[in-house]
């Protein structure tokens, strides 16, 4: 199985990334080098925290121009996990305006809780697939994923979300574009159903 890119934000534990991809039997390499991604087959963008933050460290790293060459221009399949899947978006507003990777045309907004309900929303929640996608292959249908975040990913196009959670109103659980697939919840944390998405995404 070729080698997986993992970016390194610097807000999130890509180690946990990286042992469950080696776990399923992936080679992985970690990293900041806009280089790596040149040589990898699959990348992963893993996150938790700042949207601004992120999307700063993307574009002074040279990480988000590599990331436009490789998966938009060569197709290398790419999955966005938590914030990695926020970043997709064309915007976020989290502390004002910060334009995204523009991939899924939306915006990232903060949750609005219902009664009972707290922000940031931390632990486990049932996962809908509302489209077929790759990513939910062979996972048994509404099974719970763990979640931690505040803001979640408002796609324009109905077309782009594959998956939701009721939490908070509801909200996009997965998006999928051609080969570019996001994930608001955290796999790697998510026991066997979220490891079968990760070995769902390398077969890609």
């Amino acid at each position: 199985m070729s080698r997986v890119a993992i970016i390194d934000t610097g807000i999130s534990n890509v180690h946990s990334i990286a042992r469950a991809i080696e776990e399923i039997g992936a080679d992985s390499v970690v990293t900041r080098d806009p280089r790596d991604l040149e040589t990898a087959a699959r990348i992963v963008l893993p996150g938790v925290g700042s949207f601004p933050r992120a999307m700063r460290m993307l574009n002074e790293t040279g990480i988000a121009e590599s990331l436009q060459e490789q998966v938009i221009g060569q197709g290398i399949p790419f999955l966005g996990i938590c914030l990695g899947m926020q970043v997709m978006a064309a915007r976020g507003w989290e502390g004002g305006e910060t334009s995204g990777l523009g991939w899924i045309p939306g915006d990232v907004r903060l949750l609005e809780p219902g009664p009972g309900e707290r922000v940031p929303h931390v632990g486990w929640n049932t996962v809908h697939v509302v489209q077929e996608s790759p990513l939910f292959h062979d996972v048994p249908e509404e099974r719970d994923f763990y979640f931690v975040h505040s803001y979640a990913l408002r796609p324009e196009q109905h077309r782009d979300v594959t998956a939701s959670c009721d939490f908070a109103g509801g909200f996009t659980a997965a998006v999928r574009r051609d080969q570019i697939f996001g994930v608001q919840f955290h796999p790697e944390k998510s026991q066997r159903a979220g490891f079968e998405v990760l070995r769902n995404f390398l077969a890609v």
